[in-house]
């Protein structure tokens, strides 16, 4: 038999989403009404799952009571303070994405030639 086959994954493996339900259910907490405690729309956490959310994760992190690059760890730089604290930060831009429409000029879209007054 393999003998790895309860081996513990890597810390540098997300958590898989049905150990963080379960963390959140031990707590006491559902996704959905972790969510509208915090003035969420009821499906807002469970995108945070799945897509990253700094905000989402946060609340999920806090309910759990760990960090939430403990449980994301793919999402977020983990450095070390000089307390030896580890300290992460989102590892993807602030802010909305520039759209590619609006990379270049405008085109003109019409070649109507105006008529002259008389």
């Amino acid at each position: 038999m393999n003998e790895n086959k309860h081996a513990k994954k890597s810390q540098s493996t997300d958590w898989h989403s049905a150990d963080i339900v379960a963390s959140l259910r031990k707590a006491d907490w559902s996704l959905r009404g972790l969510s509208v405690k915090h003035g969420l729309k009821p499906t807002t956490l469970a995108n945070a799952m799945h897509r990253p959310y700094p905000k989402g994760e946060k609340h999920i992190a806090d309910a759990i009571g760990v960090k939430p690059w403990q449980i994301w760890p793919s999402r977020y730089n983990i450095s070390i303070d000089e307390d030896g604290n580890s300290i992460g930060t989102p590892n993807r831009p602030r802010g909305p994405v520039p759209s590619k429409k609006y990379d270049t000029a405008p085109k003109k879209t019409c070649n109507v030639k105006k008529k002259a007054a008389a």
